[in-house]
Formats: C-alpha cells, structure tokens, sequence
C-alpha cells in the first residue's frame, strides 16, 4: 500500500508546486508527506495498532516552525476526501485570521463568495464572538470559526483513475485564493 501512495505524491508535487512554491510534497517513505501507519494506542480502547487508511499532508514550506496553511488527501475505502486549509488552529493563528478578517472584510468576502468551493461548517465553532470583536461584524459568524477550511470528497473510482494527481491538483488549485489569504494572514508568503 505504501509505495503506490509514495508514488502519488511524487508525481503530484510538480501539480502542487505550479501552484505555491510554498507546498511541499515530500515522497520519501519517513519523515515525508505520507502519514505513519501506526496507531498511538496508548490513551484509546481501540488497541488495533494499525491505522485503516492512509493520510498524506502538503504543508507549507514553513509548516514545521508556525502553524500554516496546508493542504491533506485522506484515502480509505469508501471514503476519500481533500482539505485545504487550516484545522483547529491555535489561539494566536486564530488571532491572526480574525484580524486579517476584520481589517479585509472586502477582500475575505471576496474569498468567501468563489464558486469554486466553499468554507466546510465549523461543528465547534465559538458560541459568541471572540474577545476584542464586534459582535454586529458583518464576518461574525467566521470570526467564531475554530478552522478555517475547504474540502472535497472523491469517489473510489476517481481516485483509482490515472489522471488522479491532476483532478487533485486542480480541487487544490481552487482552493488557493483561501490559502493565501491564510497564509497572508499568518505572515507568509504563498
């Protein structure tokens, strides 16, 4: 299983780097794009000690020294879905989201408002507005987000077709405008 997965990345990080510079796509086997196999069962009822799928991240180039914008492929059977985006970021990314938002509210409608994908519906997003914010602001209800993030789902089918690393590359090109506003809004570059 492992090496046709090391494969995809391989050939989808030249898609990737058309994109950003800024995306890493890294095929070597440890300490690479491909997430481990094994499961931490030290704190779960579930004592089974390997994972059922298979998950790939394409962090930013700067992704091990700050929290970035990334982009994940996660592939099980009978489910295969990409995000892009931030996941449950930290208070201070989030800070810095939230400003970037209130001081662009024209430019994060702008992102917001793309046909070519959508924001997924926060599930534990704040109750109220965070500290410091308005809470009439016209973004509140993004303001209130925990993660900032975008995603898609493939059927088997399509992500067993040779053009895969393409249809991938083009969700994630799609997804650009928010990752760049992200990143923008953590400080850097896209």
């Amino acid at each position: 299983m492992r090496d046709p997965l090391l494969c995809f990345i391989a050939d989808v990080g030249p898609k990737l780097l058309k994109i950003s510079k800024q995306v890493v796509a890294d095929p070597r086997p440890v300490g690479g794009s491909l997430f481990r196999v094994y499961r931490d069962t030290r704190f779960s009822r579930d004592k089974r000690p390997y994972k059922t799928y298979a998950g790939m991240t394409f962090r930013h180039v700067d992704g091990k020294d700050v929290q970035a914008p990334g982009l994940y492929l996660h592939v099980e059977p009978g489910r295969i879905f990409m995000a892009a985006g931030i996941w449950h970021g930290a208070s201070e990314t989030l800070g810095q989201i939230r400003d970037a938002i209130v001081a662009q509210p024209a430019h994060w409608k702008q992102v917001r408002a793309s046909r070519a994908f959508r924001l997924d519906e926060s599930q534990n997003g704040l109750k109220r507005a965070p500290r410091g914010c308005d809470p009439e602001h016209v973004h509140v209800e993004d303001l209130k987000r925990k993660s900032f993030t975008s995603s898609v789902t493939f059927t088997q089918q399509q992500a067993c077709a040779s053009d895969f690393p393409s249809r991938f590359a083009r969700v994630c090109r799609q997804r650009s405008p928010l990752m760049a506003f992200l990143a923008d809004a953590v400080g850097l570059p896209w």
